[in-house]
């Protein structure tokens, strides 16, 4: 089986990665930064909203039985893509709506998706502010966030923010 990556960022990434994760297809997430100028970010870091980078997820997935173009149907399931540097009860450019693409394939296939979801009003007629970028350097982020939603509901806790994560199909 082949696998293939793609990064993407919605907002807070514990939320993003959880959705991804229950996708046919997706082999494994990982979050981490990108987007930005510092080397090596920690998490309080990028909080601080001054790197310039984005709290994203890389999506490992099998191609042969998820496509590139269904991750981005869900990926735009999942958040919401008119809202600049926000995304429910998180704020800053660290939780803007990016794609982050590994190549040319992934970048006319995003900016081809984009379109055809402004061509149909697919969001009431509001601009779609999702960046579709060169993906540059992923970090990894800390060990603690990695698949930390399923981490804190195996502890009993619930998690603290909270972004609708409802399909809008």
């Amino acid at each position: 089986m082949s696998e293939e990556t793609a990064v993407f960022a919605g907002g807070c990434f514990w939320h993003v990665e959880e959705a991804f994760g229950k996708v046919r297809g997706v082999i494994r997430t990982r979050v981490g930064y990108t987007g930005g100028k510092l080397d090596n970010p920690c998490y309080e870091d990028v909080c601080t909203g001054n790197t310039g980078h984005a709290e994203a997820v890389e999506v490992t997935f099998a191609p042969e039985a998820v496509s590139y173009r269904d991750l981005l149907k869900e990926f735009f399931n999942m958040h919401d893509p008119t809202t600049l540097n926000k995304q429910g009860p998180d704020v800053g450019t660290q939780y803007r709506s990016a794609i982050f693409c590994r190549d040319e394939l992934q970048k006319n296939e995003a900016e081809n998706f984009v379109r055809e979801l402004e061509d149909e009003s697919r969001f009431g007629g509001k601009e779609i502010v999702t960046e579709v970028v060169p993906l540059g350097k992923f970090w990894e982020a800390e060990e603690y966030h990695q698949k930390y939603l399923f981490k804190i509901r195996n502890q009993g806790v619930n998690p603290e923010c909270r972004v609708d994560l409802g399909k809008r199909e």
